[in-house]
């Protein structure tokens, strides 16, 4: 959090949120409020990610899908003709990010196919919070929060599910004395188990979701 509030401080950074479909209007934090934006995201895509993996092949697939938006973001973002014809925020450098995008692409694929059902190796929490904080990362450094959170937004749907089956038991244990759900299981990817579907058959249609 120091070394954060550090780079903020002395690294010349934009602390301006930009919102979709606005050419030129955008939300100014400023040094603490664009701090405290960039821990929250980091940790919410971080944390998305690792609910996220729970079945074979469902957070490395997803984060493909992801990752090609990225790569193609970060593009656009680093070419100065293009940002300005596209009205999002023009980022010096920032294309370099697509080589790495591109290279998680080709490491992913490669995982996934050993990952995917039945599963020989495992992603576990070392993968699924250091790729999430890479999403996070790429939104935050591309000033595209908000089409990151569209394109990872299988992730903050499993998450949610999570919040708000956790909140609600939480909730209901305070006012009645007794936890309730509100959904049978919770993440999502649980839920469609209890309804009777087939591993490969969950994994595949979150895929085409995200």
């Amino acid at each position: 959090f120091l070394l954060a509030f550090l780079t903020v401080k002395w690294v010349p950074i934009d602390t301006k949120l930009y919102f979709p479909f606005f050419k030129h209007w955008a939300l100014d934090l400023g040094e603490i409020g664009y701090l405290i934006w960039f821990t929250l995201f980091l940790v919410l895509f971080s944390n998305a990610v690792n609910i996220t993996d729970g079945l074979d092949g469902l957070a490395i697939g997803s984060s493909l899908t992801t990752f090609m938006v990225l790569a193609i973001v970060s593009y656009l973002a680093g070419n100065i003709i293009y940002a300005h014809y596209l009205y999002i925020p023009y980022v010096k450098f920032v294309g370099e990010l697509t080589i790495l995008a591109m290279a998680f692409l080709g490491a992913g694929l490669g995982f996934l196919w050993h990952n995917t059902y039945p599963a020989k190796i495992f992603m576990g929490d070392v993968g699924a919070l250091a790729i999430g904080a890479l999403i996070g990362f790429y939104g935050l450094i591309t000033k595209q929060e908000f089409l990151t959170m569209v394109a990872g937004g299988l992730f903050l749907i499993e998450f949610g599910s999570s919040l708000i089956q956790m909140g609600y038991f939480k909730l209901t244990k305070i006012l009645t004395g007794k936890g309730k759900r509100i959904f049978a299981m919770a993440p999502l990817h649980h839920l469609l188990e209890k309804l009777g579907w087939d591993e490969p058959q969950i994994v595949v249609r979150l895929w085409i979701i995200s």
